[in-house]
């Protein structure tokens, strides 16, 4: 791996692309020509991660073309409704002989699709080395300070896997390789619609047993669509599962949570999303993951009411409500 670049210049774009630098030399591609001036004049990002000096061996670009052509490694961390449009934009330009690497949870609105999905229709079997998704749980803002994270590096292509596991791994980030590439992309993608309830709760003030209540049945729904979807029931009980999970749910540094304990608190969602910088990719993908409970027939109870709150304006405490009173069974 020679030639490394990272897609996307937020928080954990700008964090990957500084953990790679640790090895190699990096280009990080940002769409704001006047953020990558920003990050090359001062070594820093100032807009997502200020105050943190980055590697030297970041070099910024807002060039598409230029960041992709030749890469033996294109990692994209593009928020998820962006993933189609940028994808589609570097793909004349990426190597057959690259490796793709997705480092974005979410699911697409109108499809359905995870973002592996959507690179797969951009570079089917055969265009590119392979495709890997990285995942489990990592606030950017820790891993920046070099404090110690484990993810994994999920594909169907263990040379791919391995590959990535080698360029990644430092002293302080450890990835694990995974084969299953649905359960990690849902479990990362679905752990932020259980973080939006759980800020909820607590917003309400309901307490620490409704919080675990809604962590360990949020696991339990999650795992329910990812095993109907032909996920691997074990994935949920690793880092990219019950990891990623528990720090979203209860961590302050959780966009997602931040959401919901807004909300909890009575703010509106317009409200709060305009004030974020940055992308709390559970509100889109609560929609997204009740579309696909009900096309794959399976129950999602929190999954629902998270709806409910966020597209329906049903009251926090009527979810609650309902969520408790539903019909009894067993666990």
């Amino acid at each position: 791996m020679e030639r490394l670049t990272v897609l996307g210049a937020g928080s954990w774009g700008t964090t990957l692309a500084d953990v790679l630098a640790q090895k190699s030399k990096v280009t990080l591609w940002a769409r704001s020509s006047a953020l990558c001036r920003s990050i090359l004049e001062k070594s820093e990002n100032e807009t997502y991660l200020p105050g943190i000096k980055l590697s030297g061996n970041i070099k910024p670009t807002s060039s598409l073309e230029e960041a992709v052509s030749g890469a033996d490694l294109v990692v994209s961390v593009i928020p998820s409704h962006g993933v189609r449009e940028i994808i589609s934009g570097a793909t004349p330009f990426i190597s057959k002989s690259a490796i793709i690497v997705s480092a974005t949870k979410g699911i697409e609105e109108t499809t359905g699709l995870t973002p592996h999905g959507i690179i797969r229709e951009f570079l089917p079997e055969g265009a590119c080395r392979g495709i890997v998704v990285l995942s489990g749980p990592s606030f950017a803002n820790e891993v920046i300070r070099k404090l110690p994270a484990a993810v994994c590096a999920a594909s169907k292509s263990a040379d791919a896997a391995n590959i990535v596991q080698k360029a990644f791994s430092t002293g302080y980030f450890r990835v694990y390789t995974n084969s299953d590439v649905t359960g990690v992309e849902l479990g990362g993608a679905l752990k932020n619609v259980i973080a939006i309830a759980s800020g909820i709760s607590d917003g309400l003030g309901l307490g620490n047993n409704a919080r675990a209540a809604l962590i360990t049945r949020g696991l339990a729904e999650i795992s329910r669509l990812g095993v109907r979807m032909g996920a691997n029931p074990l994935t949920f009980s690793g880092l990219s599962g019950l990891g990623d999970l528990v720090l979203t749910c209860t961590a302050a540094l959780s966009r997602n949570y931040t959401v919901g304990l807004e909300i909890g608190k009575g703010r509106g969602l317009k409200e709060i999303t305009g004030s974020m910088r940055m992308v709390a990719e559970g509100v889109k993908t609560s929609k997204a993951a009740k579309e696909l409970a009900e096309k794959n027939g399976v129950e999602m109870p929190i999954t629902e009411e998270v709806y409910n709150v966020l597209y329906k304006g049903k009251p926090p405490k009527s979810a609650v409500l309902e969520l408790m009173t539903r019909e009894l069974k067993g666990e």
